[in-house]
């Protein structure tokens, strides 16, 4: 599978590379052009097609989370994607996510020498969909809301975050042989409900025009974020991490 992007900085000798693996295994979503797909399908004990592509590097910085969140259940492949037709079980989220963060963590202490490359793994980025969850019920998603929350009001996870999934990738990393350095952005992300890119955005690859911006119910996006924004704190952080242990 080819990569997304890949940037090179000559200055610095640099290359920054994404990969685009949303489920972190083998999926029906993996090709970087053509993923959405509504009934999205993983293979938890596949990822040999991916992993193959993160040897070799000095930084590997992972992150799995907002494509589970369709709904509370994931569909998990039986046999192959090339069987017609294609068969798979539903399972619960959380137990789908376990396997996939363990299968992770085995190929990263199977495949990664800690002496020449550093291991992060990003917390999840949390959503605000529901403006009752900071007493706004008349509001709309996030859209012109402009100011942060000043506290949470609803316990986690609620705000956009399934906690039981950070837990668990916190609990996958204690028991690994390669140490990896988790990075928690979400408790921090949580109360940012204005920073998301709302109705100034695209939507498949087209700008939402004036009409479209007058309908946040439809069109609003407060999922992804505005950048410049808040993913620049946790580049900062990130950044922070990677110096400390240089």
């Amino acid at each position: 599978m080819a990569t997304q992007r890949l940037f090179f900085t000559q200055e610095y000798n640099t290359t920054v590379e994404f990969f685009w693996s949303p489920f972190l295994v083998e999926s029906n979503s993996d090709n970087p052009w053509r993923h959405s797909i509504k009934d999205r399908i993983i293979k938890p004990e596949s990822i040999k097609n991916n992993g193959d592509d993160w040897k070799g590097v000095d930084y590997l910085i992972f992150n799995t989370y907002i494509w589970w969140m369709n709904s509370g259940y994931m569909k998990v492949l039986r046999g192959s994607f090339d069987a017609e037709p294609v068969e798979y079980d539903e399972i619960e989220r959380p137990i789908a996510y376990g396997r996939v963060v363990k299968r992770w963590a085995k190929w990263v202490d199977e495949n990664v020498d800690s002496k020449f490359t550093s291991v992060y793994f990003m917390s999840m980025s949390p959503t605000h969909i529901k403006s009752s969850d900071w007493n706004n019920p008349d509001g709309i998603l996030c859209a012109n809301e402009t100011l942060p929350m000043t506290n949470l009001s609803i316990p986690p996870p609620y705000i956009g975050t399934d906690y039981r999934a950070l837990q668990m990738v916190a609990d996958v990393i204690q028991s690994m042989k390669v140490p990896v350095n988790f990075i928690n952005i979400t408790a921090m992300s949580e109360y940012r409900k204005d920073a998301h890119t709302s109705v100034y955005t695209t939507r498949q690859g087209q700008l939402i025009i004036k009409e479209q911006q007058a309908d946040p119910a439809t069109y609003a996006d407060c999922i992804h974020w505005c950048l410049p924004g808040l993913p620049d704190t946790w580049n900062e952080l990130l950044y922070t991490q990677i110096i400390s242990h240089s």
